[in-house]
């Protein structure tokens, strides 16, 4: 094993290639979450590819178990298989779809978590820039996508976005309570 790179390794020195963000942040954390929404509708506007790169660095540098980074992102721009890819007719008008999938040879354990991890990265990076995402689950379809992009067996289809310029601004919805989906200690203990 590598001392340089194996964190099981005592006194091991820590390399980690870091090609900075620079995302020129707009909005405070707590901002781009409140603000971030499942958007809908999208103008016919491209999205410039220095704002699709800020956002796969922000899922570049998403922590994963074992430092293993699990994870693998299509970034498809050809209106075709776009609307191939989408689930409904908004997602298809989408000047570009990223597709994220799991390496389940690199993590099986873990793979769809870190994914996870990466892909609300992805999302976010991209509320702060002024783009407008959806979230899109794949049950049922991971066929269809591996086909069109030639995935690997290896990788697990996991879950699309969609990525524009908002045509809309939904409002934000109701949320649960605190008290409704945190326990204290046990399950449906409250702090004292």
């Amino acid at each position: 094993m590598n001392p340089l790179i194996d964190p099981h390794v005592k006194d091991s020195v820590y390399i980690v290639p870091y090609k900075g963000l620079n995302l020129e942040t707009k909005l405070k954390f707590e901002e781009v979450i409140k603000k971030r929404r499942s958007i809908r509708r999208y103008k016919d506007t491209p999205v410039p590819k220095e704002k699709i790169m800020k956002m796969l660095e922000a899922a570049r540098i998403a922590p994963s178990a074992g430092h293993r980074q699990p994870w693998h992102f299509i970034v498809v721009e050809d209106k075709e298989a776009i609307k191939k890819l989408a689930k409904s007719d908004w997602a298809a008008d989408a000047p570009v779809m990223i597709v994220g999938l799991a390496d389940q040879e690199a993590s099986a354990n873990w793979c769809l978590n870190d994914h996870g991890i990466a892909f609300e990265h992805i999302v976010l990076a991209a509320t702060d820039l002024g783009l407008g995402t959806c979230w899109m689950g794949q049950s049922n379809r991971e066929d269809l996508v591996r086909g069109l992009l030639g995935v690997p067996d290896k990788y697990k289809v996991v879950a699309l976005t969609p990525v524009g310029v908002p045509d809309e601004t939904p409002g934000p919805k109701e949320r649960k309570s605190l008290d409704e989906i945190v326990s204290w200690g046990k399950y449906g203990l409250k702090p004292k």
